[in-house]
């Protein structure tokens, strides 16, 4: 057991808490920097204070953050270089095993999505499966940009979360 999130030093706190946001540590080291205290013991708490850096870091971060997520069932996961936990969540939703028409179908729509968009489609996976995925993607594809915008902030801080969860279970065990 790791201690209290209150108790960690800022590498333990960067390495436990530093890629639950994709490829973002910044986050992270933001929360650290603001101060660790008994509020950041749990899941809630510390899924809080990471939420409101990224909302009150703006735009342009933000773009970048959601901008640092993999295509669904796109290049990065046919090539095998997604991070640990994106391959494990595409997995888990059946992505790895998309038939050639399924494959296609999320190509078609990872291209048109992010010439619409400027960033990739984002969804937390957990608890989906691939026709599920497909339909949301379809649906959101014809989303404007500010509404599209807040849905993929929200799918960030979803799988943050569920990631954060994780970490927790192991730091208790």
């Amino acid at each position: 057991m790791t201690g209290p999130v209150s108790a960690m030093d800022r590498t333990q706190f960067i390495e436990h808490f530093g890629g639950v946001y994709e490829h973002s540590p910044w986050i992270a080291m933001q929360v650290f920097d603001t101060g660790l205290g008994p509020l950041l013991n749990t899941p809630a708490g510390l899924s809080s204070a990471m939420t409101e850096v990224v909302e009150q870091a703006g735009r342009e971060p933000q773009l970048v953050l959601l901008r640092s997520h993999p295509d669904l069932a796109g290049r990065l996961a046919v090539s095998g270089a997604l991070s640990a936990a994106s391959s494990a969540e595409q997995a888990g939703a059946g992505l790895d095993q998309c038939a050639p028409e399924e494959f296609s179908e999320f190509t078609d729509l990872n291209t048109r999505y992010a010439e619409k968009f400027g960033f990739p489609f984002i969804v937390a996976v957990r608890g989906l499966d691939r026709e599920g995925i497909l339909e949301r993607f379809r649906q959101r594809v014809e989303h404007d940009l500010d509404t599209e915008f807040e849905e993929a902030l929200s799918q960030v801080h979803r799988i943050a979360r569920l990631r954060m969860d994780e970490v927790f279970d192991t730091i208790r065990a």
